[in-house]
């Protein structure tokens, strides 16, 4: 079968027969582009969403079963429903929106079963999942789950002002008082900005990017900044060669937000895992965990 993820940011797509992980893809979309002023998916990113199912149609057997969910974005923009009916029409593809909790719930899944695959198993941790509109964080602790949806993301923060950038950090910190839990917690961040993170530390660009060398590895703060420091001072092309063509003005905003997490628990290192969502859906697809 083949998951689909329609993320805020990006689309992203893999095929799983219930053992083996096979192909995956995925694109820069910009769903959420300009969505905090407008309240409304743009055509600019329809045009984009369709261009993308169309190139994966060249990767994948799409007469296999397919399921996609969509999320931040379109629960936020007044028209979602006739964008994602312009988007079946076009490609065949049907996407639900589903809400935050199935996001987490979704999301928490795929990341224990690859920790569990890495031989780490953590009976208390939080899960942070920093998407292009909104962050999921899911606490989990000897079984027990709790999740919240927090409206902040890195496309609706990244099209702010500097100054109201600033702000919207602080905000931000604010909100996660309530739901980080303590530096006693194990902290495990997934999503393109640690993983993208992770990757430049390891020498790899956007192009050459491995998940199977992300996956377990051990992002401290102290990195956090000095990648932070290296992005900021890079030209628009050079930033481009480590994050993409679409996330060159996202990353800034994104490694502010996982700083934030980080300071906000007390804690100095951090879990990456690059599985998330689109494995979520797979894994769920087989009833799986």
């Amino acid at each position: 079968m083949i998951a689909i993820d329609l993320g805020s940011n990006t689309i992203r797509f893999i095929e799983f027969d219930g053992k083996l992980w096979l192909r995956s893809f995925e694109k820069i979309v910009r769903t959420a582009e300009n969505l905090h002023q407008s309240k409304r998916i743009g055509q600019n990113a329809v045009v984009r969403i369709i261009d993308a199912i169309n190139e994966a149609k060249g990767h994948f057997d799409f007469t296999q079963p397919i399921l996609g969910y969509t999320t931040a974005a379109m629960r936020m923009a007044e028209n979602a429903d006739e964008v994602l009916s312009t988007i079946k029409s076009s490609t065949g593809i049907f996407f639900e929106i589903i809400d935050g909790k199935k996001e987490a719930f979704l999301t928490l899944n795929a990341v224990r079963y690859r920790l569990k695959t890495l031989n780490i198993e953590p009976s208390d941790f939080l899960l942070a999942d920093i998407g292009g509109g909104s962050t999921e964080l899911t606490r989990y602790n000897s079984a027990h789950i709790q999740t919240v949806s927090l409206n902040f993301g890195i496309v609706t923060l990244s099209e702010s002002s500097d100054n109201d950038l600033e702000t919207k950090i602080l905000e931000f910190k604010h909100s996660l008082k309530d739901h980080v839990g303590s530096a006693q917690t194990i902290l495990v961040l997934t999503a393109g900005t640690p993983t993208t993170i992770a990757a430049y530390l390891n020498g790899m660009d956007y192009e050459s990017y491995n998940p199977n060398v992300i996956n377990g590895y051990r992002l401290s703060l102290k990195d956090c900044y000095r990648v932070y420091r290296d992005l900021e001072n890079m030209d628009e092309s050079a930033r481009i060669r480590f994050v993409g063509v679409g996330r060159e003005n996202l990353i800034i905003a994104g490694i502010l937000m996982v700083t934030a997490i980080y300071e906000s628990m007390g804690v100095e290192e951090a879990i990456i895992i690059d599985d998330g969502l689109r494995e979520g859906i797979a894994l769920d697809y087989y009833k799986m965990s």
